[in-house]
């Protein structure tokens, strides 16, 4: 499903403007981010959680020219969704 998808449908079941929707999206993903980079999580109770994760450094391998490369460590945005949202994707995708 894409972002536009997403608008079309929110806009018909709730029959708001899709330019509201759309405004209204976009200021949820720009507020998510923001608070993201601050290392901060954002929980959206009975979905989940959007979160920061730090990745250990490691040392990978470019395969094609068989060498290795250093990879510092770093972080970056997870999603983790929520134990009933979870229960229910188990129970329908089979």
């Amino acid at each position: 499903m894409t972002k536009a998808e997403l608008v079309r449908e929110i806009s018909e079941k709730t029959g708001i403007d899709r330019a509201v929707v759309e405004a209204t999206i976009e200021a949820f993903m720009t507020s998510v981010k923001e608070h993201i980079i601050k290392k901060e999580t954002v929980s959206l109770r009975g979905f989940g959680n959007f979160i920061v994760k730090k990745r250990a450094a490691k040392i990978a391998r470019n395969i094609s020219k068989n060498t290795a490369i250093n990879l510092p460590a770093h972080y970056i945005p997870k999603f983790k969704p929520s134990k009933k949202f979870s229960e229910k994707v188990k129970k329908a995708v089979k």
